[in-house]
């Protein structure tokens, strides 16, 4: 189950796709965060997912919002697919230890060794205002997202 809204969203440091490390406490105080789980890079639902997001960034990522997308997948895989589909927002590496991001969310996935679709809203001071989990194959409503975004800037 993940994390329950109203709690201290978990800290974390992880590299992007250009191997530069993000850390949530980069934002406490001066965004918000969309953070999205997603269990690999390459795949159908989750290729999906992440197209929609940069079809829609300016409604998603803006002066009060960062948006920050999380696998286990690599930096370096996440680089190839971030240059093929134009994704400009960070895709964070939870590569090593393996899962451990997604484990302190309650969204790890231990019998298929990967982040199931998890969705937090954290804001400005570190909460937790909104969480969804969904399972591999099941897509999320990114219309919901921008309601609890809608919500937290209110």
């Amino acid at each position: 189950m993940p994390i329950e809204t109203g709690t201290q969203a978990p800290g974390f440091t992880l590299k992007d796709q250009n191997n530069q490390e993000v850390s949530l406490a980069d934002f406490v105080g001066e965004k918000h965060v969309l953070l999205v789980f997603y269990p690999f890079a390459f795949t159908g639902t989750c290729e999906g997912e992440l197209c929609g997001i940069r079809d829609n960034l300016d409604s998603f990522q803006t002066d009060d919002v960062q948006v920050l997308s999380v696998s286990v997948d690599s930096p370096f895989a996440h680089k190839v697919w971030a240059q093929r589909e134009g994704f400009e927002f960070p895709l964070l590496s939870d590569f090593w230890p393996h899962g451990a991001v997604a484990q302190a969310y309650g969204v790890f996935n231990d019998e298929k060794g990967m982040a199931n679709r998890g969705t937090f809203v954290i804001d400005k001071s570190g909460v937790v205002r909104f969480a969804e989990m969904n399972f591999p194959g099941e897509g999320r409503d990114l219309a919901a997202w921008q309601k609890a975004l809608d919500e937290v800037q209110a």
